[in-house]
């Protein structure tokens, strides 16, 4: 997920010091020891950094298995996360030969002003097309929910039934009053319990696994529109070691999209205790291998559950579960982080909205309302009429996610270090570039033959 959670609650509470808008070029590591205060520990850093890498991602990572094939995703899941782990290391080095703790300002250092700008514009649409698939699981998973605590007789309708009017109240009841605080630093620590809310999705995915038969018997079906297996035979139950198709352009990007944390990593950094370069990359590959291992058994038994017949929405497959305890619980779970989580990931969004169009200006109320109500209409719309999750995941994680993992640090390091293109971390760097260019190429074909074939 890629998802900046940790940055939209706290990345201004210590390198700020109280400033809304931050010291952005203050060195991360300035100040003698005798005046710094305690920082947070490693594994406080490692738990931050995790927040801010788990996201709605992991909904779609059995879908993106479900068309690679069980081998084909581990290969690709191995080689997006070691990337993501390499490019933090080249975003770290550049930190720490600059002092900047700003993904935007090291954009600006390494192509001026045009560089600030695509990377504030990446993160805006970054982050427009993570709440969207945030908002998009409230749509689809909240009538459920309410329907599953609701006894009726009655076979009709019910105004609750209707996933977008649910999703307009809850947007304007509960998400626009916490997105309009201009300091929402105490919703970083609510947020942290949505660590063990996916937790607890993996291991009911894990669970259920082995009460679900395949293929499913018709009398289980009860929501056979939203959930077609009914149908299914023997052989659509057999796991598939590789698979390639024009859906298999969905995984890589749904995979960057869920392993982007990278406009967090500086300020966790910043707040880091005994601050150190080797220190920071433990916590990042402390961090990024638990996730790999989240990520996986969920997806793997996700996968094994459904087969290729899962939801590009896990959670959306288990609708003909009705009235299952872990179900029920679970789907509260992921609704009450969803809603915890939105306000926080609209934060940066918002700020890098007003460097873009408001820079140097004091704070305005006026300005602040403008850009949340703007972001919070663009991403509501988004979710109300984009039919399918995998989408937003496909398209946000081919462009932004992909350029903000892969080629903006490769284009940074090459610009700003200026040392020997000989050197391990050069080479790197320009594999970084190539890479990142090309997997947003193919993968955006891929996609849109998909879209061409599915019309």
């Amino acid at each position: 997920m890629s998802v900046n959670k940790y940055e939209a609650a706290d990345l201004y509470r210590e390198c700020a010091r109280g400033d809304i808008e931050g010291n952005e070029r203050t060195p991360l590591l300035s100040g003698s020891v005798q005046t710094r205060t305690k920082g947070a520990s490693f594994a406080s850093s490692v738990f931050n950094l995790m927040n801010a890498i788990m996201g709605s991602g992991i909904l779609g990572l059995a879908y993106a298995m479900a068309n690679t094939g069980i081998v084909g995703f581990c290969i690709l899941l191995v080689v997006v996360s070691t990337l993501a782990a390499y490019s933090i290391h080249l975003l770290l080095k550049l930190c720490d030969q600059t002092g900047i703790n700003s993904y935007e300002d090291l954009g600006g250092i390494a192509l001026q002003k045009p560089g600030k700008v695509v990377v504030a514009l990446s993160i805006i649409i970054q982050n427009i097309g993570a709440m969207s698939s945030y908002l998009f699981i409230l749509k689809s998973e909240l009538p459920a929910a309410i329907d599953s605590f609701v006894s009726r007789d009655d076979a009709g309708n019910a105004w609750y039934d209707d996933g977008r009017l649910l999703l307009i109240l809850v947007t304007l009841c509960v998400v626009l009053p916490l997105a309009l605080s201009p300091k929402i630093g105490f919703l970083g620590y609510t947020s942290s319990i949505a660590f063990f809310f996916m937790l607890y999705f993996a291991i009911v995915v894990v669970v259920k696994k082995w009460y679900i038969p395949c293929p499913l018997p018709h009398n289980m079906t009860t929501l056979s529109d939203a959930f077609q297996i009914s149908n299914s035979s023997d052989s659509d139950c057999t796991p598939k070691l590789f698979v390639m198709s024009s859906k298999s352009g969905y995984a890589i990007p749904t995979m960057a999209f869920s392993f982007l944390c990278h406009t967090a990593i500086l300020p966790i950094y910043c707040e880091l205790d005994r601050p150190s370069k080797a220190r920071m990359q433990n916590v990042t590959n402390v961090s990024i291998g638990l996730s790999f291992l989240f990520y996986l058994v969920s997806a793997l038994f996700g996968y094994l559950t459904f087969y290729g017949n899962v939801d590009s929405e896990l959670l959306h497959g288990y609708l003909f579960l009705h009235r299952d305890i872990m179900v029920m619980t679970v789907r509260l779970a992921i609704l009450l982080s969803v809603l915890l989580t939105v306000p926080l990931i609209l934060f940066p969004a918002r700020k890098a909205a007003s460097m873009l169009l408001f820079e140097g200006r004091p704070f305005s109320w006026l300005i602040h309302i403008f850009l949340t109500l703007t972001i919070l209409g663009a991403v509501l719309l988004l979710a109300i009429f984009v039919p399918d999750i995998r989408n937003v995941f496909g398209v946000v994680g081919a462009t932004t996610s992909t350029c903000l993992m892969f080629v903006f640090p490769g284009i940074f390091y090459l610009k700003i270090n200026g040392g020997p293109l000989r050197s391990f971390d050069s080479i790197g760097a320009v594999f970084m570039v190539v890479f990142g260019f090309t997997m947003a190429i193919m993968s955006f074909t891929f996609i849109v033959i998909t879209w061409v074939h599915d019309i």
